[in-house]
């Protein structure tokens, strides 16, 4: 069992991080102290880390606590779970391709340096659009 000050820092996240994890319903404490401090198990390690992870994706605090709802005994929230991860899954498959054109054209870009192709920014720009579109 961790303090939260020990969580904090296997977590490399400060003490106001995890309270207001926990105050954003991200987080819950596994047990109290009889003198009221929070106690926390490596699981509270796992949410944190995968908070940060989808955080760091582009996921917001209300999202990824949606997501989360996916273990609820409530069917609604599991299929309104369901249906998130569904959109941001082609939300981030979409992303994914333009991400990949623009790699692709920026390869170019930067071979272009060598032989002095592509100095016409026209050019550079339709190598983008012209792979995503």
């Amino acid at each position: 069992m961790y303090t939260i000050g020990r969580l904090a820092r296997r977590a490399k996240v400060n003490a106001d991080s995890i309270r207001f994890y926990e105050r954003q319903g991200l987080l819950h404490p596994a047990n109290k102290t009889d003198s009221g401090y929070r106690l926390y198990t490596d699981e509270a390690v796992r949410r944190i880390a995968f908070v940060k992870h989808a955080q760091q994706c582009g996921f917001s605090l209300a999202e990824i606590r949606a997501l989360l709802e996916v273990q609820s005994d409530d069917p609604s929230a599991r299929l309104n779970a369901y249906s998130l991860a569904e959109e941001k899954k082609a939300h981030i498959e979409k992303t994914l391709t333009a991400l990949e054109a623009m790699v692709g054209a920026l390869s170019c870009l930067l071979d272009s340096r060598r032989d002095q192709r592509m100095r016409d920014p026209a050019q550079f720009e339709q190598s983008v659009l012209g792979t995503a579109a």
